[in-house]
Order: structure tokens, then sequence, then C-alpha cells
């Protein structure tokens, strides 16, 4: 997918060991369709060579004010025309010139005289990050506008753990795809519930689904990139399935944990997308202990699971609800009839052979002009389209 086509991206790279991950950096930021310029610092060759990246760019490298033509201005040639300028590493020296705005080499010089947004991504010993001076340099910093990318805690080169560590070049590139996507849904709080509900049997069975969560985490960060303050609730999902980008994460189990949360976190919020797969019925009651095997059947009672999505959009004061029907036949029928029986402004159907459990998705929207069908694609390209038709349908501008 060549989500970055046709932009151009200014990476700088100061002299941290953490210089390494902006090797793969530009290998992806490359393979995704964005032209790189390569700045580095004098300190950041002694630990990967300019060579090394100008085989991963493909363009020139940047090292010297004195690079370029005779007219002695690539502080102000580089930056002309980019999308943004991410420095990743940027060491504890280079925010606190940064800072206080010295320019005294090229990519400080071309921070300062640059037309384009600004991104860190810190790197150094944890002492040093937590050091009273780097905390301030980084507020101001953000203060000033410069979005910071990390750290993260973990293991780093002295040996010691904490925080300080560079987020790795997958992050950094996700992170970036992020930030210049379009931002309509800026200033709006959304409401999201992902993937399966369980309902317990007994202490070891259940009832639930294969849903995964991959397209409500999908739409959980498309709404993040299209700027919105996110809260995620999700069932029971593969435990490494990452949600880097909601401000805030609430796991649950069951329909009546995943009603409860939601109705907690609900209040203030503008919008609700229930994509969760919540079932629609749980046992009356759970086994205190293993049911044994015995007879050759077993009769469970069940009884209904409330209704999240119709509870939510029957308040006076409802948000904007976004219902999702997942239909192995008539989808039109029954996605429809879905939306005027819960009164919902966005309905969003597809067939579970086409995207439950899986990485891609085809949908169908359904709203009071009609029915609008999305391309088939990866989840969250799908999902950047669903945020898309949400923010017209909100009348929402970037």
């Amino acid at each position: 997918m060549n989500e970055l086509a046709g932009k151009r991206i200014v990476l700088g790279v100061t002299g941290g060991i953490a210089a390494y991950k902006a090797a793969e950096l530009t290998r992806l930021l490359v393979k995704a369709g964005a032209t790189v310029d390569v700045v580095m610092t004098e300190a950041a060759t002694r630990f990967v060579s300019a060579m090394t990246f100008q085989a991963l760019a493909g363009r020139d490298v940047w090292t010297s004010l004195w690079d370029g033509d005779q007219r002695g201005m690539a502080h102000i040639d580089v930056t002309r025309g980019a999308d943004a300028v991410l420095v990743a590493p940027a060491t504890a020296d280079f925010l606190a010139r940064l800072t206080h705005g010295m320019a005294n080499d090229l990519l400080t010089t071309l921070c300062q005289a640059r037309d384009c947004p600004l991104l860190v991504a810190p790197a150094m010993n944890r002492q040093m990050w937590e050091q009273p001076a780097t905390q301030r340099n980084v507020a101001q910093l953000a203060a000033d506008g410069v979005t910071i990318l990390g750290p993260t805690a973990g293991e780093q080169a002295c040996g010691e753990i904490g925080e300080g560590r560079m987020l790795e070049a997958q992050q950094l590139f996700d992170a970036l795809v992020a930030f210049l996507q379009p931002k309509p849904l800026v200033g709006k709080k959304v409401l999201l519930t992902a993937g399966p509900t369980f309902e317990a049997l007994d202490p070891v069975r259940g009832l639930t689904n294969t849903s995964s969560g991959k397209m409500g985490f999908a739409l959980a960060r498309a709404c993040a990139e299209a700027g919105a303050e996110v809260t995620l609730v999700a069932g029971p999902v593969c435990e490494s399935q990452s949600s880097w980008y909601a401000n805030k994460r609430i796991d649950v189990t069951s329909a009546l944990e995943m009603r409860a949360a939601v109705l907690t976190a609900l209040p203030g919020q503008d919008v609700f997308i229930a994509v969760a797969a919540v079932a629609d019925y749980r046992p009356a009651a759970a086994a205190e202990h293993k049911i044994k095997k015995g007879a050759q059947t077993l009769t469970i009672e069940l009884v209904a699971n409330p209704d999240i999505l119709a509870e939510v959009a029957a308040r006076p004061d409802a948000p904007f609800c976004v219902g999702f029907a997942a239909e192995s036949r008539n989808l039109a029928e029954y996605a429809e009839g879905k939306r005027r029986a819960k009164k919902l402004p966005l309905v969003v159907g597809n067939l579970v052979q086409d995207g439950l459990g899986g990485d891609t998705n085809q949908v169908t929207l359904f709203d009071d002009a009609g029915v609008h069908p999305l391309p088939a694609g990866g989840k969250l390209t799908v999902a950047r389209g669903i945020v898309t038709h949400i923010a017209r349908l909100m009348k929402c501008t970037e």
C-alpha cells in the first residue's frame, strides 16, 4: 500500500545508537511511496554511514550547511515543499539546542527555517530523559507545536531498563502516516466497541464468535488519525493487538461488562461506533464448576443480552450513532432494517464471508441518502473510508 505516495519527508538523524532504526524507517518510507531526504549530524555519521542512507533513500544525503550548490542555501532548500520533518533519533543535546533556537549545524538550522510540521522521536539513556532540563525542553517544544513521538520504556543500549528508548521504525512509520491524514474530526470525542464478547457457561467454557476485533481497532486508529479523542472498549481479543492510537482503552469480557463500560464512558462523547460483535444471548446462569461430560444431550437456558447500541441511540442526548450489521445473506434488507429500527444515521453492513476475522473487508454504508458501497481493501483503508463518510454526515470539515 503506497500510503505516502507523493509525500516528501525530511528525515533528520542525530548521534545516538538508535540511528540504526532510522535506516529501517527510511526503507519503510520509500516502500510506501515517499521521497526521503536524509539530513545527518556529524555525530550521526559515527553510528551509521551516509552511504547506507543514500542507498536506502536513493538520494544524496545532507550532512553540512555547505552541501548543495554554491548558493549555500541547503538549510532553506531542503525543506521547501516537504510535507514534514521527522528527527529520529532526537538526542538530549539536539532537543536542548532546538528548544533554545540554536542553529549551529544543518539540521538545527533547517528546523528553524522550515515551513512544514516538525516531529521528533527522543532517544536517550533513562537518566538523561528523566532530567528536569530534558523534561522542560520537551514540554516547551510541545507548546511550540512540535509533535513528540515517544519515547517508550525498555532495554537500552547501556544495559539499563527504563524510559528513553526510541520507538521502533514501524511505530514511527505508523505515527507519521497518522499525522499526515486529513483531520476532519479534530475536537470530537469518539467511543468505539470492538471484538467479540464471551458469555461464560462455566469456569472454562463459554459462548462467543469469531470476531477478531481488527475492524474495530482499525476504526479506532482511523478516528485518531482524523484528529478525534478515542475511547476504545475492547472485548477479548489477541493480547498483542496494539491500540497505541486510543486515548483510553477499556478491556471487558462479557456483554454486560461492555454495556457498563460504554454507559460509563458515554457522557461527553460526540460519536458512538458499535463495531463489536456482541453476543445476543448469554446463559441464564453460569455453573460454578466445570460441567462434566455425562448425558448425551445438555440443555442450556439462554437469556437475551441488552442491545447496547439501541439503548445508546434512544437516549435524548445520544451522540452520532453508527451501527454494524454483519450478515450471511440479504445484506441490504437486514442492514437497512436495523438502521430504521434503531433510528441510526448510519449502518455499516458486510457479509461475514467478506471480512469477519480476516485482514480485509468489503462494506456497504446505509444512510438516509441511500446505499454507498466502499471498495474492498485492507481494514484500515476501509476504516478511513468509513470515517470520511461519518465526517461528511456530521458536516465536519478539516
